[in-house]
C-alpha cells in the first residue's frame, strides 16, 4: 500500500512538470534547502560581535563557521544510505526538526561551547536537505525539463551561501548576533509545518544494512580534510593543518577501498560506481572548481572592502548583494536555455566569465572604483549561474536512478571540501605574500593588497582549468537505465537536436 501511494505521488509530480509547473514537492524542498543552507555563511560578518560578547579569540570565533562545514562534510556521506531507508516526509521532518533544535540552542546559548554545539546540530540537519532535494528532483522531473527546475536548485545551493553575509550584515545593523538565529527560527518553523502539510512521499524505501566502520572512516576522512584545510590558512597552525589534511586524505583512501569491497555485496555507504560515468565525474570537477572560486571570492572581497577600503559589514553586504541576486534570478532562465540547447553554450562561456572576473580582481588597489568592483562581482556571479545549473543537471542526469542518492551525496560532500579548499588556498596565498613583503620593509596595507592580488590570480589559474574541463563536457546526456547501462547522447556541436549513438561504459556519452 505504501509503495502504491509513493507511485501515485510520483505520477502526480511528473504530471505537474509535464504541465509546465515545477512539482510541489520540489518547490517545498527548494524553499527549505535555501533557508538551511543560508546559515552556512550567515555568521561570517558576526565574528567581531561574537568575540566581544563571548570573550573568545578570533581563531575560536571562526569555529562557528568551520564547525558547520566540518559537520556537513562528515554527515553528508551517510545521506546516500539514509535517504534509501526512509520516506521523503520522514527525511524532511528529521532534517528540519534537527535544524530547528540547533537554531533554538544557538539563539539562547549562554556560552560559546553551547553555541558551537547548536551550530553542529544545525549543520547535521542541513546536511540531509541538499541530497534529499537532488534525489527527489531527479526522480520526479522528466529529463527534458530538468534544466529549468535545476535552475531553482541553484538558488538554494549557490545563492544561499552567497547571500549569507549580506543578510547577516543587514540584521547585525539592527541587533546582536543572536538576532541571526531569532529571525531564522520562525521562518524555518513555518517552512517545516507548511512542508509537512503538503509534502508527499516519492519513491520506495530500500532496506539495507550500514557499515559502521565506513561511517567512522568517512567522518574522520572528510571531516579531517575540511578541518585541516581550515587550519592551513592560519600561519601559526599551518604545519598542523597540513598534517591533519594528510591524515584525512589517508582516511578517505581507506574509505574508498572499503566501499569498493562493499560494492560486491551491494551495501556500500557511498557507491563509488557513480564515478564510472564520465559526464558525472567531469561535472563534479567543474562544480568543485567553480565553488572553490565562489567561496574564495567570498572570503577575499569582505577582507578587501572592510580592511583596505574601510567599509562597514552592512556596506560590504550591500555591495555584493546585486551579484548574489543576479545569480539567483538567472537560475531558472539558465535552466530553460540548457533544456533547449544543452550544456556547452552555457558552461564554456560561463567558465570563461569566471576566469575573467577573477583575473579582473588581480588589478584591485586602494583606489579602484566601487563600480568596477561591483561589475566584476556581478560578472563572476552571473558566470557561476551559467555554469552551476548545467553541470548539476548534466552530472546527475548521467546516473541511473538507483544511484541518484549516492550521486547527490558525493556532490554535497565535494562541495564542502571545495569550500574549505577555496578558503585555505586564498588565505594561505594572501598571508604568505603579505608576510613576505612586510618582512622586506613594505607597509602593511600595500602588502595586504599585493597578497590579495596574488590570491585572486591563483584562483584565476584554477578557473582556466575549469574552462578546459568545460570543453570536454557533452552537450547533454540521456538518463541511464536502472541497470546502469542506459544510453546517453550528445548533440552535434552546432545543432539543437541531440544525436544518439552507442557509447562506451566509461563516459556514457558521445562527444
Amino acid at each position: 500500500m505504501r509503495a502504491e501511494r509513493a507511485a501515485i505521488a510520483k505520477r502526480s509530480a511528473v504530471a505537474e512538470e509535464e504541465d509546465g509547473r515545477t512539482p510541489t514537492v520540489v518547490r517545498l524542498l527548494v524553499l527549505a534547502t535555501f533557508v538551511v543552507i543560508l546559515n552556512e555563511t550567515i555568521m561570517i560578518n558576526a565574528i567581531p560581535r561574537l568575540m566581544e560578547s563571548m570573550h573568545v579569540t578570533e581563531q575560536s570565533a571562526q569555529w562557528v563557521s568551520t564547525a558547520f562545514m566540518l559537520t556537513m562534510a562528515a554527515v553528508i556521506p551517510v545521506t546516500g544510505w539514509f535517504l534509501q531507508r526512509v520516506t521523503t516526509r520522514r527525511a524532511y521532518a528529521l532534517a528540519m526538526g534537527t535544524f530547528l533544535v540547533g537554531t533554538l540552542v544557538s539563539a539562547v546559548a549562554p556560552t560559546f561551547a553551547v553555541l558551537l554545539a547548536g551550530r553542529i546540530v544545525q549543520a547535521a540537519g542541513t546536511a540531509v536537505m541538499l541530497p534529499l532535494l537532488m534525489t527527489t528532483l531527479m526522480t520526479v522531473v522528466p529529463e527534458q525539463h530538468r534544466g529549468k527546475v535545476m535552475g531553482q536548485v541553484t538558488l538554494a545551493m549557490s545563492v544561499a551561501p552567497a547571500l549569507g553575509p549580506t543578510v547577516s550584515g543587514i540584521i547585525l545593523q539592527v541587533g546582536s548576533w543572536r538576532l541571526l538565529f531569532v529571525v531564522v527560527l520562525p521562518i524555518a518553523a513555518a517552512v517545516t509545518v507548511f512542508g509537512l502539510r503538503r509534502l508527499e512521499n516519492i519513491g520506495e524505501r530500500q532496506v539495507s544494512s550500514i557499515d559502521w566502520f565506513s561511517v567512522a572512516v568517512a567522518a574522520l576522512g572528510f571531516g579531517g580534510l575540511v578541518y585541516g584545510l581550515s587550519l592551513i590558512g592560519e600561519s601559526d597552525r599551518r604545519a598542523l593543518g597540513i598534517g591533519i589534511a594528510a591524515g584525512g586524505i589517508a582516511a578517505i583512501a581507506v574509505f574508498a577501498f572499503r566501499q569498493l569491497r562493499l560494492q560486491r555485496s551491494g551495501t556500500p555507504l557511498m557507491d563509488l560506481r557513480t564515478l564510472r560515468y564520465g559526464a558525472f565525474t567531469r561535472s563534479l570537477a567543474v562544480m568543485a572548481i567553480g565553488f572553490l572560486a565562489m567561496m574564495g571570492s567570498m572570503i577575499l572581497l569582505p577582507l578587501y572592502l572592510q580592511n583596505v577600503r574601510g567599509l562597514s559589514p552592512l556596506e560590504t553586504g550591500l555591495l555584493v548583494m546585486p551579484g548574489g541576486l543576479a545569480m539567483g534570478l538567472l537560475g531558472p532562465t539558465v535552466g530553460r536555455i540548457f533544456d533547449r540547447f544543452g550544456s556547452r553554450r552555457l558552461v564554456v562561456p560561463g567558465s570563461a566569465g569566471v576566469m575573467a572576473g577573477l583575473a579582473g580582481y588581480t588589478q584591485i588597489s586602494t583606489t579602484m572604483p566601487y563600480w568596477q568592483i561591483l561589475g566584476l562581482h556581478v560578472l563572476l556571479m552571473v558566470s557561476l549561474a551559467a555554469t552551476f545549473t548545467p553541470v548539476f543537471t548534466l552530472g546527475m542526469g548521467a546516473l541511473p536512478p538507483h544511484l541518484y542518492s549516492h550521486g547527490s551525496s558525493i556532490l554535497g560532500t565535494l562541495q564542502q571540501v571545495a569550500a574549505a579548499l577555496g578558503t585555505a588556498l586564498v588565505v594561505t596565498v594572501m598571508s604568505a605574500r603579505a608576510t613576505g613583503l612586510v618582512d622586506d620593509g613594505v607597509a602593511p596595507l600595500p602588502a595586504q593588497v599585493s597578497g590579495m592580488k596574488l590570491a585572486f590570480g591563483a584562483a584565476a589559474v584554477l578557473a582556466a582549468l575549469m574552462v578546459v574541463l568545460a570543453t570536454t563536457l557533452p552537450r547533454r546526456v540521456e538518463s541511464a537505465g536502472d541497470d546502469g547501462h542506459g544510453a546517453a547522447a550528445d548533440g552535434a556541436a552546432d545543432g539543437d537536436v541531440p544525436v544518439k549513438a552507442d557509447v562506451s561504459a566509461d563516459d556514457r556519452v558521445t562527444v
